[in-house]
C-alpha cells in the first residue's frame, strides 16, 4: 500500500463532501496571519511553570454548551516548539462548531523536563478540559486529541500508554480521549522507532504507543508523508496495523513524497503547500464527521439520496 494515498473509500467520500461545501473554512486558514485564541486559561500549574489552553469558540457558544472538542499538542521533539502552530487547525474547527484548543506542555529546552513530564501534561489537559466541561461548553464525552510528531506521541500515549498520571491524580474525569487525530506521529520510541534515546531507560518501552496496543481503543487517523525522514513510515504503518489487528477502528493516510510536518498550514511555516493542509483537513473534518464530532451535514444526506443509496448505506459511508 506504500506509494500512494491509504485512505478507504468511506474517507474519500466524506473528503470529497467537504470540499464540495467548502468546509466552511473561515478566511485564513490556508494563508495570512495567524488566528488567535477566543481565551485562554491555566490548566496546571507545576514547579513554578503555568501552562495554558488556548482557546478557539465556535459562533454562539455559550457556558454549559455541550460541544465536541479537539485539544492539539504541538511538534518539537519533546524540546521545543509552540501551541501557535495548531492555531489555524483549531480556528477551522471552532468555525465548524467545535470547540478547538491549542495546549501547552513542559518541553527540555525551557523548562528541563524529559518526555514522560511531557506525557503527563498532556493527560492532564485532557482530564481538566473534562472537568471544566460545564465552563468551557464541551461535552465530556466527545473529547479528540490530536497533534503532530512529538506532539502526535502524546496525543496517542492518551489514548494508548496507561499510567503517567501526575500523583494523586485519581479523579472521576479520566484523560483518555474518545478520539485521537495523528500527523506524523511517533508511536515507537524503542530502537525501531524515533526518539528512545532522549527517553530514560525505562520508559522507552513504557512510552512507546506501539508496544501498548489493545483491544477497545479509540477511533484513530494517522496521516504521515511517505518520504519522513524523520519518523519513519514503517512505525505509522505497523501501528495502524496493530490497532486494526485488535479490532480498533484506525485509518492511515499516506501522502506520497512529503516529508515532516507536511500538514501545516501555511499561517504557520513558510512555504507549507495550501494544498496539504487542505487536503489533510478535509479528511479530518470527515473523520469527525463520520464519528459523531461533527453533524452531518443536509447537502450530504441530499446527494446521497440522489445517488439512489438507502439510508443504511448513507450511515455505512459516514460512520
Amino acid at each position: 500500500m506504500a506509494g500512494r494515498m491509504m485512505m478507504t473509500w468511506r474517507f474519500w467520500i466524506g473528503a470529497a463532501f467537504a470540499a464540495l461545501l467548502g468546509a466552511a473554512v473561515p478566511a485564513g486558514a490556508d494563508e495570512g496571519e495567524l488566528p488567535e485564541p477566543d481565551r485562554s486559561l491555566v490548566y496546571r500549574e507545576i514547579d513554578g511553570v503555568s501552562l495554558r489552553l488556548h482557546i478557539f469558540l465556535p459562533e454562539g457558544h455559550r457556558r454549559g454548551d455541550r460541544r465536541p472538542a479537539v485539544i492539539f499538542f504541538f511538534f518539537g521533539g519533546w524540546a521545543g516548539g509552540t501551541p501557535r502552530q495548531f492555531f489555524p487547525q483549531a480556528r477551522e474547527l471552532a468555525g465548524l462548531g467545535l470547540v478547538g484548543i491549542s495546549a501547552e506542555y513542559r518541553v527540555r529546552s525551557r523548562h528541563g523536563v524529559m518526555p514522560d513530564a511531557c506525557v503527563s501534561d498532556a493527560k492532564v489537559a485532557i482530564r481538566r478540559v473534562r472537568e471544566l466541561h460545564d465552563e468551557l461548553g464541551v461535552d465530556p464525552e466527545r473529547i479528540v486529541a490530536a497533534g503532530g510528531s512529538a506532539g502526535g506521541h502524546l496525543a496517542a500515549c492518551a489514548g494508548v500508554v496507561p499510567g503517567f498520571e501526575p500523583e494523586g491524580g485519581a479523579t472521576a474525569f479520566d484523560s483518555v480521549p474518545n478520539a485521537m487525530i495523528l500527523f506524523n506521529p511517533v508511536v515507537d520510541t524503542t530502537e525501531t522507532g524515533f526518539g528512545g534515546d532522549r527517553f530514560r531507560p525505562e520508559h522507552r518501552e513504557a512510552l512507546s504507543p506501539c508496544h501498548h496496543v489493545r483491544p477497545g481503543l479509540p477511533p484513530t487517523i494517522v496521516f504521515h508523508g511517505e518520504s519522513d525522514a524523520v519518523v519513519p513510515f514503517e512505525n505509522a504503518q505497523r501501528f495502524v496495523r496493530l490497532m486494526r489487528e485488535a479490532g480498533n477502528d484506525c485509518e492511515l493516510v499516506g501522502f506520497p513524497g512529503r516529508g515532516h510536518g507536511f500538514f501545516n498550514s501555511p499561517a504557520f511555516r513558510k512555504g507549507a503547500r495550501a494544498e496539504d493542509y487542505r487536503a489533510v483537513m478535509d479528511a479530518v473534518i470527515a473523520f469527525l464527521r463520520a464519528h459523531g464530532f461533527l453533524p452531518v451535514q443536509a447537502a450530504e444526506k441530499k446527494a446521497l439520496r440522489g445517488s439512489g443509496r438507502s439510508d443504511t448505506t448513507e450511515r455505512e459511508v459516514l460512520q
